[in-house]
């Protein structure tokens, strides 16, 4: 008997999933993980499965063979269409089959035929992507054997239309397309006027990077439901490493969902759902090879929404090594209602490839597709913003730097590494509290530079940030155990040579924390300023290079500036969580970030850590905030900065569901490198800016400031190495920015 665990009802107040009789454990603590009965059981945050079902697998319909079900589309509340690919001479066609209830059976079948009325078959015809029109009397479905988009009735299966492909999308020795990797994507916007059709695999001229990423085309076309289409345009989309793009769904306004499969002899498929934005993409019509595509801004922007290997089972089995066998070959994708919980329902459909090794599988799901985020505000400081104080860059070299040249005359802001609100619990977005770094990124050349946090109030009308004074970091009561700079004096202020602060967080008392890179240190000051007690070193004996308390010839533990760059508080301002922004040296998880807890009431750490992991072990932890309970809103980034910067993201995690091993979930909130700016509050451009427009990104290459305001408003500043950063405008010392965005769904 095929299996069926479709649908699959879910309830918050039990700890299993009952369906059809049968009882099936959920994955993790379900009363915690299950979001509402229309969610299912979560494979993300974003994605849950609602159920599956094996009904149609090896089954036939009118003497044809139920099988390479490459396209899934919506016809009807509980009808779709499924479309076959190339199955040696049977006659290409088309599937009405049933959805929901206890399994879906075939109801009808189409069969595709020539303008002369007689069927194509597998020989001529390899169906891959589907979209039924808005009147629904007629599909458009694509071909990878030539390629093709052709226009059929449903009525009889004639066809009625095509369309032109470029020439350099024919398959080769034609073209530049690859057998069997040409137009597996296909979707329409809802108002029929523009078409999308996505590459699986590259053109022979664009090429895979060195990782195996795909560097895939899209093509648009436009023109009218039921009328012709006409290629306007092609877009840049990057795979992840080794994978195909094998679908699209569009969801309107340059907005997508896609999907990427790939498989591994041995090992089975992998299945990945992104949200996908087209939005300010450039035309690469005329691009030779995708290739010599280096800027970020040129390609489309991904977030991860969920990779099926994470779904729970539901009792699925597979025929063949997977490494969950839930999966199989997935290659339809199509969107479905919008649920009570506000999620949509998502069906997907493998392709068996007629094989008896693998599975006819339909999928229902339910997923999270918010709007994308959006630029609300943004104000800017200039880099010679020069404060009071005496002149410093004095132990810099003395040659120009992104046209300037130390030393400095007076104190320069160079950017902001921390920003909190200007008074505990505020909420408040125009006054703030923002922390520069040790000055000028070295302990040697940082002597002159005086540690502070200024009072700022950006005002978002004129785009420009007024300093409305500092608060400055000082040691009168001899508090710090070592030697500083300005020891000998009264006020004993502290220097960059002393401390490198990188973040900062006010505590229940109302008195400030600061983490520092240099111990890495804790250290806590009234609001004033003045140091309360000696500065707190980590208690597992971690140590950085510039650590006071490195003993001779003792090795360092932790890498330079690998320290406290973030720190997060609870919302009771008694628990903190600094993250050391690198893995320490011997760790063999190159990937790991360590998370502390420290208990304010007891100046002391807990004892309790979890593990963060980032993508890639080159990337850094730039900021960590309590986004609500247990939750954190960090900052992802590379070292990159203008076409070199490539990862800036907005992290969300819960330290209530770090797996057994302690490592923490994660979530792509925001790509900072893909914001939209529909109301122009980045434009317009400065001479040579880069990063505004449609698209706004923050290419700036610290990106070390995150503050999530209420509902879904986040801000987020840079430290801009003054003047060594130019990422923003080629040349120019990068000024210090900071912004505001909505993010819709931030706290789903």
């Amino acid at each position: 008997m095929p299996s069926t665990r479709w649908p699959a009802p879910a309830f918050a107040a039990v700890a299993v999933i009952a369906m059809f009789g049968v009882t099936v454990p959920a994955a993790g603590a379900a009363t915690s993980q299950v979001a509402s009965p229309n969610f299912g059981v979560p494979c993300s945050a974003d994605v849950g499965l609602r159920g599956f079902t094996d009904s149609l697998d090896k089954k036939t319909f009118e003497g044809t063979p139920v099988g390479g079900l490459s396209a899934i589309a919506r016809l009807r509340d509980d009808r779709a269409l499924a479309l076959t690919d190339n199955t040696g001479t049977v006659p290409a066609r088309l599937y009405e089959i049933g959805l929901g209830g206890n399994s879906s059976e075939v109801v009808d079948m189409t069969t595709l035929k020539r303008p002369d009325g007689t069927p194509y078959t597998g020989l001529d015809f390899d169906g891959e992507g589907l979209v039924v029109e808005p009147h629904g009397k007629t599909v458009l479905a694509s071909s990878e054997t030539e390629p093709s988009i052709r226009r059929f009735r449903l009525s009889d299966g004639l066809q009625i239309a095509s369309f032109d492909v470029p020439a350099r999308f024919r398959i080769t020795p034609a073209g530049e397309s690859p057998v069997n990797l040409a137009f597996e994507a296909l979707t329409a916007t809802s108002d029929g006027k523009a078409l999308y059709a996505g590459m699986e695999g590259p053109l022979s001229a664009d090429g895979r990077e060195a990782n195996g990423a795909g560097r895939q085309r899209i093509i648009r076309y436009e023109g009218t439901s039921g009328g012709n289409y006409t290629p306007v345009a092609q877009y840049a989309y990057k795979t992840d490493p080794n994978l195909g793009l094998v679908e699209l769904v569009a969801l309107g306004d340059d907005q997508f969902l896609s999907m990427e499969r790939g498989f591994t002899t041995g090992v089975g498929n992998t299945v990945r759902i992104y949200r996908v934005s087209l939005t300010g993409l450039p035309d690469v019509s005329t691009a030779a090879s995708l290739s010599t595509l280096t800027d970020p801004r040129g390609w489309a922007g991904k977030k991860l929404l969920a990779d099926l290997v994470n779904c729970p089972t539901l009792g699925a089995t597979a025929k063949q090594p997977q490494p969950n066998p839930l999966l199989d070959n997935i290659e339809g994708m199509a969107l479905g209602d919008r649920l009570d919980d506000d999620t949509r329902e998502l069906y997907l459909i493998s392709d068996d490839n007629n094989s008896a090794s693998q599975i006819t599988r339909l999928y229902d799901l339910s997923v999270n597709v918010p709007d994308e985020a959006s630029l609300r505000d943004r104000a800017i400081l200039s880099a010679t913003d020069y404060q009071p104080g005496p002149i410093s860059g004095t132990f810099m070299p003395k040659t120009p730097v992104n046209g300037i040249t130390p030393p400095f005359p007076g104190q320069p802001i160079p950017g902001f590494s921390a920003v909190i609100p200007n008074a505990r619990g505020s909420k408040n977005a125009n006054r703030l509290l923002a922390m520069p770094d040790n000055g000028f990124g070295a302990k040697d050349n940082s002597a002159d530079f005086l540690l502070r946090a200024y009072n700022i109030e950006p005002d978002y009308k004129t785009g420009e940030i007024e300093i409305a004074g500092h608060i400055s970091f000082r040691d009168p009561d001899h508090k710090v155990p070592f030697a500083i700079v300005n020891g000998n004096t009264p006020e004993r202020l502290l220097t960059g040579a002393d401390f490198d602060i990188e973040s900062l967080q006010w505590d229940a008392n109302g008195t400030l924390w600061i983490g520092d890179e240099f111990g890495p240190y804790l250290v806590n000051v009234d609001r004033t300023g003045k140091v309360l007690r000696a500065p707190i070193p980590l208690a597992d004996g971690t140590k950085s290079p510039q650590s006071n308390e490195l003993k001779p010839g003792e090795t360092p533990s932790l890498p330079g500036s690998g320290g406290f760059e973030a720190m997060a508080a609870s919302e009771d301002g008694w628990t903190l969580y600094p993250i050391l922004e690198r893995a320490k040296t011997a760790d063999p998880d190159q990937r790991r970030r360590v998370v502390y807890e420290f208990d304010v009431r007891a100046g002391a750490y807990t004892g309790k850590t979890w593990s963060f992991r980032v993508d890639d072990p080159g990337l850094f932890v730039g900021d960590a905030q309590v986004l609500d309970g247990h939750r954190l809103l960090l900052i992802e980034r590379d070292n990159g900065m203008g076409q070199t910067s490539f990862v800036k993201k907005l992290i969300v995690t819960d330290l209530d569901k770090a797996d057994a091993n302690g490592v923490l979930p994660r979530r792509t909130a925001v790509d900072l490198m893909y914001i939209a700016d529909p109301k122009g509050v980045s434009t317009p451009a400065r001479p040579g800016e880069y990063g505004v427009g449609d698209k706004f990104s923050f290419p700036l290459q610290s990106v070390e400031s995150v503050l999530p305001l209420s509902g879904d408003r986040v801000v987020v500043a840079n430290d801009n190495n003054f003047p060594g950063n130019d990422g923003r405008i080629p040349g120019r010392a990068d000024d210090t920015e900071v912004i505001v965005i909505d993010v819709p769904g931030l706290r789903d």
